[in-house]
């Protein structure tokens, strides 16, 4: 088990989306994940830059971005999701 397992919900920290909840979707390698969700277009990430929660959804590897959404409307976490976090300056 990792920190960084899939359906894991994290905060970006950096770059145009920081502030904004995601979904790890798939591991890339050691340093890239992918992740997706309904303020974050689906991307490849640094793990670096992101902030994993506690918090995780049941999705399968390689999820589609309609089986995100629908895990995340099932752990009655959209509104949760819809919100953006205040992050501080390096």
């Amino acid at each position: 088990m990792s920190v960084y397992d899939i359906g894991r919900l994290c905060v970006k920290t950096l770059g145009r989306e920081a502030g904004h909840y995601c979904v790890i979707v798939d591991i890339v390698d050691k340093n890239y994940l992918l992740i997706d969700g309904l303020n974050v277009r689906r991307r490849r990430v640094n793990y670096k830059h992101i902030e994993p929660l506690v918090d995780s959804i049941d999705i399968k590897k390689g999820a589609k971005h309609e089986e995100v959404e629908a895990a995340i409307k099932k752990a009655k976490l959209e509104k949760r999701m819809k919100e953006t976090v205040s992050i501080p300056k390096r």
